[in-house]
């Protein structure tokens, strides 16, 4: 799962630390999502989303993992 985290926040001019005290986790915890390392509880994920007054799916970016499985078997 992909996510704008990173864009986001810098575009508002937030500090790594300052989100991860509004959320509650390490500083670490938000570099490792930005850097795609973590992928966050669904928790963690409608906090930020809330956080930046924006939807979970604008946050982040969901991979079809379902609609691609399905592609496959159309193509056998």
């Amino acid at each position: 799962m992909k996510n704008r985290i990173e864009e986001i926040r810098t575009e508002r001019g937030i500090r790594q630390e300052e989100l991860a005290k509004a959320m509650g986790v390490s500083r670490q915890t938000i570099s490792s999502l930005e850097n795609g390392r973590y992928n966050p509880s669904i928790m963690l994920a409608h906090n930020i989303a809330v956080y930046f007054g924006m939807t979970i799916e604008e946050v982040f970016i969901f991979e079809d993992k379902i609609e691609d499985k399905e592609d496959k078997k159309e193509e056998e």
